[in-house]
């Protein structure tokens, strides 16, 4: 790696887009992080990004993407642009010399994530990482942790819930052009978790999935993972009551995480152990896991280490998502592995 990434002390990033999950929530994220500096936020409205930048008190704004992969100051890119544009301008970062920070689900396709794979294998200088954030909590590092040393037994069931209702057409997550739906953008948390606790890829699938009449996107999907060794069974929404839950089962004990996915960063988080009959709280202090995300991605830049989630991660998750939606559609389980 060159010699003057290495000796930087902090990171500097910058922003495709004023999405509002840039503004809300990672960006402000990555300003409390220790290795970070966000220096720069474009938007195709130079307007929208200057009041984003004002809001957030970043020094430059540009009216166009490509302005900002130009800027030689910029380090690495958070890109949360529309699920249909994550492949496309990350493949540009990275051809234009950034470290990239790319939301889920990583593409709209298999063959899409494979194309951003490449990308990032031509330049391996370069780290490139799938923003599934809460993998970072400490509540999920300590769930695979019991799990792998044993403590609730044989791993054996995963059940996983993850709701909300929008009903706005105008809302990307209710657009088919952009990839909108509710399993590409929470059911994917389903299937990446179950991956995360199992440590392996199912060997086949099975979904069921409802669509929305007038948007055309799936609004409720099920979906059972085979692993052998156990299963996962998951269902996500976008029009039913907001909620979320994770059950881990084993042989001897079960794991429930309150909070799975949006864990809040301004209160404790609880996770429920219960082994030999015995129910123990678990309680994590507060952390933002959109902090810990950046801090673990900017480490690996400094150190020149693989980032902790690799890009051959989103590939198999992006290629057990398209299982379910093929098995949603056949009626059959689908062979994954």
């Amino acid at each position: 790696m060159n010699e003057k990434v290495i000796a930087m002390k902090k990171i500097r990033w910058g922003i495709l887009s004023t999405a509002k999950i840039g503004v809300e929530k990672v960006i402000p994220a990555i300003q409390a992080s220790t290795h970070s500096e966000v220096m720069a936020i474009s938007s195709q409205s130079l307007d929208k990004a200057r009041v984003a930048a004002t809001k957030l008190g970043i020094p430059k704004v540009y009216g166009s993407y490509e302005e900002l992969l130009d800027d030689p100051d910029i380090d690495a890119i958070y890109n949360p642009l529309p699920n249909h544009l994550h492949v496309d301008w990350s493949v540009k970062a990275i051809r234009a010399g950034k470290h990239v920070l790319c939301e889920k689900p990583i593409g709209l396709s298999t063959k899409e994530a494979e194309q951003l794979l490449a990308a990032a294998t031509a330049q391996p200088e370069l780290k490139v990482m799938e923003a599934f954030m809460y993998r970072f909590h400490p509540q999920w590092q300590r769930a695979r942790q019991l799990v792998d040393e044993g403590a609730i037994g044989n791993l054996g069931a995963i059940q996983s819930f993850f709701s909300y209702y929008n009903v706005d057409a105008a809302n990307i997550r209710n657009r088919t052009d952009v990839g909108g739906g509710g399993l590409m953008d929470i059911g994917c948390y389903c299937l990446s978790l179950s991956r995360f606790i199992f440590g392996a890829e199912p060997r086949r699938v099975m979904g069921a999935m409802l669509h929305d009449d007038s948007f055309g996107t799936d609004y409720l999907t099920s979906g059972l993972l085979d692993f052998g060794s156990g299963t996962s069974v998951f269902t996500c929404s976008t029009q039913l009551a907001p909620y979320q839950r994770v059950n881990i089962l084993g042989t001897t004990g079960r794991i429930e995480i309150e909070i799975p996915f949006n864990a809040p960063p301004d209160q404790p988080c609880r996770m429920w152990l219960q082994t030999n009959g015995k129910l123990e709280e678990i309680i994590f202090a507060t952390c933002n896991q959109y902090t810990l995300q950046a801090e673990v991605f900017c480490q690996a830049i400094l150190d020149n280490t693989a980032v902790p989630t690799p890009l051959t991660d989103a590939v198999d998750n992006m290629r057990v998502l398209e299982g379910i939606v093929e098995s949603a559609r056949s009626g059959s389980w689908v062979v994954i592995s």
